[in-house]
């Protein structure tokens, strides 16, 4: 397969024309065909965008027609024109997925979003450089591994991206507006040379231009006013000298195509300021191109070219018989014409093989291009297939993106991550030092769990090899089982990825979590049975103590996390009711007493006595009222209280009056035990600031009884206190204390 050499301009021109590139045949399987594709995309979005305009200010429809035409000049199908109306139709509908998928199918919806999800977040990372710009391409570290991942998804994002990006700095140029220096910079530095490193020679030398005539802009002036100073009289020296030689050649038995190379400003500006040149040091400003058949045709003219000009012998390099590292071949040479046998403007001339040329045109080496066959090499080894060349694409992809970090060496933009590729030529994002299990894990958490063995690049290698950029990674699972103990173990170098690690605890966990659920389970009903309690059901028993389920309690319960004290308290009433009995043994307190235990009066009778509820623990200036027991006097409970309802409603005779006594002269308050319950979040030192809070408003603690549950503290104490409204007063300021959700007596 060979290209067309033809294709390649002759003369330079602003608008040119492009080939079909491989990137188009390693996306073409994932665009359908569809009668008036083009046409019916364009109808679909002009209702949407033909009244929006984009940030810059240009018409919606009108970048979209702009991005359709670069796209085709890209060698972009039909489907992939159309594609350009559906990402920008995309920011306008509600629900863009669904839409888009129903008219044009899921292939162009995952397309239309996955691009528009992309444009966002090199919005967003653009905004957020604002105000604390970072020189160089560090800056848009996290915006090309967005990039990157997009791009491998869906190659197809690719050529969209420059295609708009393009066309955005052609408005800007054409409305005489300046870009914004963020887009400006982020082009010259990233689009750029992703643009070069896939082979889009046009689409790079555009976007440099045009980002420098933003970035610099009187820099740019100052080498295009040199470069248009009798640009007429350049260009018709330049194509006499092309059809001169041309000709010459051929009458040498030569068969030869000559071209007239243009140069960019942006490439002329970078080899001044590299090489600490003048304008009038830069030989290659008129530039020829002679392309043959053979190697040996290629020194015959170069010989021709020496004798008939005269050369610059320093300027003088054979990349035939040292080619550059990434393969490239061509002789480079300087040489000045003879005007009236006086040595006139240096002209460089570069003599190459047809194979020589496609390998430089169509790609950095091209390799993208071609088939990576291992011992078989790059060249004129043509990808097999769309397989091939996706792979090849996304390497490409992958060497952009170690470019950009070589942009500022010993900074180490890229060093924290690595890209391999799945055997379905998927990018794969993973950290530095990661092995194969790293990489099953990060794919799907089962395949992570029955990975058995690896390949990369096609060879089988032990699961803790560490991976590098650019491999290609086949897993080997077993159709069940999980990961091995072995695989925690730091110094066996198995798991990098702090992630993997915590998925093979789970699964760890996961294993023993039936067996504590069952353990926990029978701990539970056995408790049941001891407190006749079988009736009550599991969930919500679950429920009541603050779990979402039954298993999760058996489970605590288990793990011997959460005590059956507390499940007892639940189940048991602090007091229970009094059964029937046939009398009531009431006993008198001495006659010099006035009132009852803990300071209450019986009303209607000298003295009884009487003793304080556990259940409700009341404190003056509670209402209470008197319920008589068995044997116990008068048991004193708050009007409030559960319990007190319920005998009350058995045997309302027993129910009699009470109330609080005043304190004898000269002795010291009654004080009486109330419980406070807490609910907090639970953190350490939550107990100790609590108990100051009582410390610090003199209030004696007698107990507490504290329990937590997933992040969850429930806390009871039990406090003296004199007077129930000084109690109110000291859970405000229990409520203050941080984490502390509320407080109440019970």
């Amino acid at each position: 397969m060979k290209r067309d050499s033809s294709s390649l301009q002759t003369s330079p021109v602003s608008d040119m024309a492009m080939v079909d590139y491989p990137l188009s045949a390693a996306t073409a399987e994932r665009s359908p065909v569809m009668e008036n594709m083009l046409a019916r995309a364009r109808a679909f979005a002009e209702p949407l965008i033909a009244d929006e305009t984009l940030d810059t200010g240009e018409n919606t429809l009108a970048h979209a027609d702009a991005v359709a035409a670069i796209v085709a000049k890209m060698g972009g199908s039909e489907a992939m024109q159309a594609a350009s109306y559906l990402v920008y139709a995309c920011q306008h509908l509600n629900r863009p997925q669904e839409v888009i998928a129903k008219v044009f199918g899921d292939n162009f919806a995952a397309l239309a979003v996955e691009t528009t999800k992309l444009v966002r977040v090199q919005e967003q990372a653009r905004s957020a450089a604002q105000g604390h710009h970072i020189e160089g391409a560090g800056a848009q570290t996290e915006n090309v591994r967005k990039m990157l991942l997009a791009f491998s998804r869906d190659l197809r994002v690719v050529m969209l991206r420059l295609a708009s990006r393009l066309q955005t700095l052609r408005h800007a140029a054409a409305s005489k507006q300046p870009a914004p220096e963020g887009v400006a910079r982020e082009s010259l530095q990233v689009f750029a040379p992703l643009a070069n490193r896939l082979g889009i020679w046009q689409v790079k030398w555009e976007i440099e231009d045009l980002s420098f005539r933003f970035l610099e802009p009187e820099t740019y002036k100052l080498i295009a006013r040199l470069l248009d100073e009798k640009r007429i009289e350049r260009e018709g020296h330049v194509e006499q000298l092309r059809s001169q030689l041309e000709r010459e050649l051929q009458n040498e038995g030569v068969k030869a195509t000559v071209q007239g190379r243009p140069k960019n400003i942006y490439s002329i500006v970078k080899k001044m300021r590299g090489k600490s040149l003048d304008f009038a040091q830069v030989f290659d400003i008129l530039a020829l191109r002679v392309v043959v058949s053979d190697v040996k045709d290629c020194y015959a003219a170069l010989a021709w070219v020496h004798s008939h000009f005269q050369p610059i012998d320093e300027e003088f390099d054979d990349y035939i018989a040292r080619p550059k590292p990434n393969g490239y071949q061509s002789l480079h040479t300087v040489v000045r014409e003879l005007v009236d046998g006086k040595p006139g403007k240096p002209i460089e001339i570069q003599i190459r093989t047809e194979e020589m040329h496609d390998h430089a045109e169509h790609g950095v080496a091209a390799h993208w291009a071609y088939k990576e066959a291992g011992h078989k090499g790059y060249a004129g080894v043509w990808a097999s297939g769309e397989y091939d060349a996706k792979i090849a694409v996304l390497r490409q992809l992958l060497a952009w993106e170690r470019d950009l970090s070589g942009g500022l060496q010993g900074q180490g933009l890229f060093d924290d991550r690595i890209y391999v590729l799945t055997p379905d030529a998927a990018i794969v994002e993973l950290p530095q030092g990661a092995t194969p299990v790293d990489f099953a894990y990060t794919v799907h958490t089962t395949l992570g769990h029955r990975c058995r063995g690896a390949r990369v690049d096609g060879a089988m290698v032990p699961l803790n090899t560490p991976l590098s950029n650019g491999q290609t990674v086949e897993i080997i699972a077993a159709k069940e089982g999980g990961p091995s103990r072995d695989w925690l173990n730091a110094e066996l170098g198995y798991l990098a990825s702090h992630r993997a690690r915590a998925k093979v605890r789970a699964w760890f966990n996961a294993q023993i979590t039936h067996e504590t659920v069952a353990r926990g389970r029978e701990a539970v009903e056995k408790l049941l049975q001891r407190e006749g309690k079988t009736a009550v059901r599991l969930e919500d028993l679950a429920s009541q103590l603050g779990f979402k389920s039954a298993d999760h309690l058996f489970e605590v319960v288990g793990k011997d996390e959460f005590s059956l004290r507390n499940i007892e308290t639940l189940l048991r009433p602090p007091e229970p009711a009094p059964g029937p009995d046939d009398g009531v043994l009431i006993k008198k307190a001495r006659g010099s007493e006035k009132s009852g235990k803990g300071g209450v009066l019986v009303v209607g009778v000298s003295s009884l006595m009487t003793q304080l509820a556990k259940c409700c623990k009341p404190a003056p200036p509670d209402s209470i009222r008197g319920f008589v027991t068995r044997g116990h006097g008068v048991s004193v409970h708050r009007s409030d209280c559960s319990n007190f309802r319920t005998m009350a409603s058995k045997d309302n005779e027993r129910v009699i009056d009470v109330e609080w006594g005043a304190p004898k002269k000269g002795a010291e308050a009654p004080v009486y035990a109330v419980d406070v319950a807490v609910e907090a979040a639970d953190r350490q030192g939550l107990l100790r600031d609590i108990s100051d809070v009582f410390a610090r408003e003199k209030m004696n603690v007698i107990g507490v009884q504290t329990q937590s549950i997933k992040g969850t503290a429930w806390m009871t104490f039990t406090v003296e206190i004199a007077d129930a409204a000084r109690l109110t007063q000291v859970l405000g300021v229990v409520t203050a204390v941080i984490g502390v959700r509320s407080a109440r007596r019970r």
